[in-house]
């Protein structure tokens, strides 16, 4: 297990209520979707989920554990699982509060469009010709 693996399980352990309970599951549920996924631990403290970019956060509040997911705005979402930050151009977000039922295979086919838009974004890098760069001109200086 990561450094970062072991920073998100004692988060889990800490929070120690319903939050920590979902994170967990949450958690488990990004791996079976994403087998390859990545944990990173970031911004002072928030849980990471990536593959060839990042998936989603995961952080947790009093009322929420929040997963903000990067490319949210641009991925499918049939069963209406974003329900935050929606007025945004790139980013959407679940907030799961206690008692909510996870709706696991919807969120786990999230999970695999986000990693599948993040592999589609780096494979079109890969082709994308690199602009030439402009040519440097000389300037003269002047010399007294």
């Amino acid at each position: 297990m990561s450094d970062a693996s072991d920073q998100i399980t004692q988060r889990i352990e800490q929070l120690g209520d319903w939050r920590g309970a979902t994170l967990a599951r949450l958690r488990e549920l990004i791996h079976e979707a994403d087998p390859e996924v990545v944990e990173e631990w970031k911004w002072m403290g928030t849980p990471v989920w990536s593959h060839e970019g990042g998936i989603t956060t995961g952080e947790s509040y009093k009322q929420v554990v929040k997963l903000t997911f990067f490319r949210g705005a641009a991925l499918p979402d049939p069963q209406k699982l974003f329900n935050s930050s929606l007025e945004g151009n790139t980013r959407r977000a679940i907030d799961f509060r206690e008692g909510e039922k996870i709706k696991e295979a919807a969120f786990k086919k999230l999970i695999r469009a986000a990693v599948d838009a993040n592999v589609a974004v780096r494979a079109a890098k890969k082709t994308k010709p690199k602009a030439a760069k402009p040519e440097k001109t000389k300037t003269k200086t002047k010399t007294k």
